[in-house]
């Protein structure tokens, strides 16, 4: 059975409120890279989840951005950047 949504990019309005899920081993650590990544961006941070065995964290971020190549170059440069295991 075929999603009706297959095939179909959703529509985005920008500019708009992007939520990321930022995870890594250390918070402070964590911070740090996406400070690094978003500079000026505007942006904020929460904590999220510990894994059950404690080594993972994981950041809420949401930063505003202002058109789609920048919302996948913040993912992208998240993704790639040392401190961070995944990004959802």
């Amino acid at each position: 059975m075929e999603s009706s949504f297959e095939g179909h990019k959703p529509e985005i309005l920008y500019p708009c409120i992007w939520s990321y899920t930022v995870i890594g081993v250390d918070e402070a650590v964590l911070r740090d890279a996406v400070g690094s990544v978003l500079g000026a961006i505007p942006h904020s941070l929460k904590p999220g989840n510990v894994s059950k065995g404690g080594k993972y964290r994981s950041l809420a971020l949401e930063a505003r951005v202002e058109d789609e190549l920048e919302r996948l170059r913040i993912f992208d440069l998240l993704s790639k950047h040392p401190a961070v295991r995944f990004v959802l």
